[in-house]
């Protein structure tokens, strides 16, 4: 019965096939299924072949790539030279972003009003939120250009004349202390002495050597820095692209996440890129706009207290602001020597003001910028500053800190996480003197338990 009606919905007699119409369409025109069977036993074994293979293939790409580290190095230097561009104009679109978003906030509700066609406003609003962070990163660039440059300049100018007198006058003033003839005093005149003389020999010989070298540089040095700023105006144009598609890159980051991980290992990423993103944002932006306020407030603390140097010591301590906890003492200590130099009674001052400002800086104004972005504590900024200056100099120092606040967030997350499994409380309070798991996994707090125990020491002592 089965094959008549076969028969008669198929008078040919053939069967169906792959290439057969059904609906108006082949069978195969839409995307089929891939996978969906469990793998047969051939292809375990193969599988698990090339895991081994896999295994000793990248053990052995590995002890190779040790051995080439150098020449592995020299690549990615070479890489990072030709993607410089790229990496400033990242840099720039990143801190331009919170600008562009705040205008999107408050631009885009009212251009919906206006405008009918889908998405007119959105992109409407977008370019001008790049046009005005364009605009605010520009004045502030010809503003700093137009009032740093000039004292900056007359201050080193004065520095280079007026530092051998002052050295010589400092000098002088040392040899005419009056000693008396006790054998320490022999010692701090011959040392004062044999000082003299090899700081001038220094001035003759080794001084005149690195300026003649400074000079042949110095052409050099111009072409590097005119590379790069070109490499940092190419980044303003990358920063305009990554601005206006950084929506597109957003979607097309998580759409690869997904693609290419487990969704429970791909929520984790996302999850920490959004931590991530919050933690450096924060401090980063937060702590430029604490440097800078501090070096205005340095500027007109100095000019009020008509120290030397004003504009030049304010250079110095706002830039070195940037680097948590240690910036303000490695700012503030060459300023004061070159304000000494000057005026030992003005170089004093400038010391007592700094502390008041840097009490100022960590007390109330850093707080209310910077919040508690990162999360850790002063011993683990130190650390994070340590290592991170160690590793990669200026910028390690100031990068340390936030990425550390990272590694800190994944390393809580995981403790945490354990501890929750075993049903254990995750805050550190509860870990006291007082505190003990026994050995089922209960938590106990227990005052008694600790009393008895101070009272047994007691007794034994």
């Amino acid at each position: 019965m089965n094959n008549e009606e076969s028969t008669k919905e198929n008078p040919s007699g053939e069967e169906k096939s792959g290439e057969q119409e059904t609906g108006g369409q082949a069978y195969y025109s839409s995307r089929p299924k891939i996978g969906g069977r469990g793998p047969s036993k051939l292809r375990q074994q193969f599988n698990r072949g090339m895991t081994y293979f896999l295994v000793i293939a990248a053990s052995l790409l590995f002890y190779f790539a040790l051995l080439r580290l150098t020449n592995l190095s020299d690549v990615f230097v070479k890489i990072f030279d030709v993607l410089k561009p790229v990496i400033y104009g990242c840099v720039i679109a990143y801190l331009l972003n919170p600008i562009v978003r705040k205008v999107d906030k408050y631009l885009v509700p009212v251009l919906k009003k206006k405008m009918t066609k889908p998405g007119q406003a959105e992109k409407t609003s977008r370019g001008i939120g790049i046009l005005i962070a364009l605009g605010v990163l520009g004045v502030l660039i010809v503003t700093l250009c137009n009032l740093l440059i000039p004292e900056l300049y007359s201050s080193i100018r004065n520095l280079v004349f007026t530092l051998p007198r002052q050295l010589n006058d400092l000098v002088d003033s040392l040899s005419e202390v009056k000693l008396d003839d006790s054998t320490t005093s022999t010692l701090v005149k011959v040392a004062l002495k044999e000082g003299t003389d090899m700081f001038q020999n220094w001035l003759r010989t080794d001084l005149l050597a690195r300026a003649n070298e400074l000079m042949s540089n110095l052409t050099v040095g111009v072409f590097n820095i005119l590379g790069e700023l070109f490499d940092a105006l190419i980044g303003v144009i990358v920063s305009i692209y990554l601005l206006f598609s950084k929506e597109l890159f957003a979607c097309q980051s998580k759409k690869c996440v997904y693609a290419m991980l487990p969704a429970r290992h791909a929520n984790m990423v996302l999850h920490l890129s959004t931590k991530s993103n919050e933690i450096f944002g924060g401090f980063i932006i937060g702590k430029i706009i604490d440097s800078a306020i501090i070096g205005v407030l340095c500027f007109i603390g100095l000019s009020i207290l008509k120290m030397p140097y004003a504009m030049l010591v304010s250079v110095i301590v706002g830039v070195t602001n940037v680097i948590p906890f240690f910036g303000p003492y490695i700012g503030a200590i060459p300023s004061a020597i070159l304000i000494m130099l000057a005026d030992p009674m003005k170089g004093l001052y400038f010391i007592i003001f700094i502390l008041l400002l840097q009490q100022f800086d960590g007390n109330i104004l850093g707080p209310k910028i910077l919040g508690n972005s990162t999360g850790l504590s002063a011993f683990w900024v130190i650390v994070a500053i340590l290592l991170g200056g160690g590793l990669f100099g200026f910028a390690g120092m100031i990068m340390g800190v936030p990425t550390f606040a990272v590694l800190y967030y994944i390393v809580q997350m995981n403790v945490n996480s354990h501890l929750e499994r075993k049903k254990l409380p995750e805050d550190s309070g509860y870990y006291d003197r007082m505190s003990y798991v026994d050995d089922e996994g209960n938590y106990y707090h227990s005052e008694a338990q600790e009393t008895a125990e101070d009272e047994k020491k007691e007794k034994e002592e």
